[in-house]
């Protein structure tokens, strides 16, 4: 079993604020249990999730606890855990087609190099809260509270 993480995922734990912490805060810590097996992200994901997060809350810090999070930071005594995945030519053109191919579901061109690093790696399922990839890609059921 594997999971990719969305950038959605890593917003809501950071920021406190966020109205689904507490889900993504749970599926974090399921995650750091290995309950989901290996877990993965992106180059891309790392990039939206940081630059969301300064624009959001204003506070490097918070950026900086996505990174850590994702990268580790021995300084702290933060174990990596997660497998940071990177988009090449290869993902890039491949997300280029599934971006035009789903253009009605108006998803991001990293929602579509998710869907391509997720394809080509067998990674089985999809953290997010974005409801745009259903019937893409099996997305983990997350209780979302209104």
């Amino acid at each position: 079993m594997s999971i990719f993480i969305d950038a959605g995922i890593f917003i809501a734990y950071v920021n406190e604020k966020d109205k689904l912490h507490a889900q993504a805060s749970g599926l974090i810590d399921d995650i750091i249990e290995n309950k989901h097996g290996a877990a993965f992200t992106s180059n891309a994901v790392f990039d939206e999730a940081v630059t969301f997060l300064l624009y959001k809350t204003g506070d490097v810090r918070n950026a900086a606890r996505v990174r850590d999070f994702i990268l580790g930071n021995k300084e702290k005594d933060m174990q990596k855990f997660m497998n940071l995945l990177f988009v090449d030519k290869e993902v890039l053109d491949k997300g280029w087609e599934i971006f035009v191919k789903y253009a009605s579901k108006k998803l991001s061109f990293t929602d579509c190099t998710t869907i391509e690093l997720m394809n080509s790696r067998d990674i089985e399922y999809l953290a997010s809260f974005d409801g745009g990839f259903d019937g893409i890609v099996q997305r983990l059921k997350l209780r979302i509270d209104s």
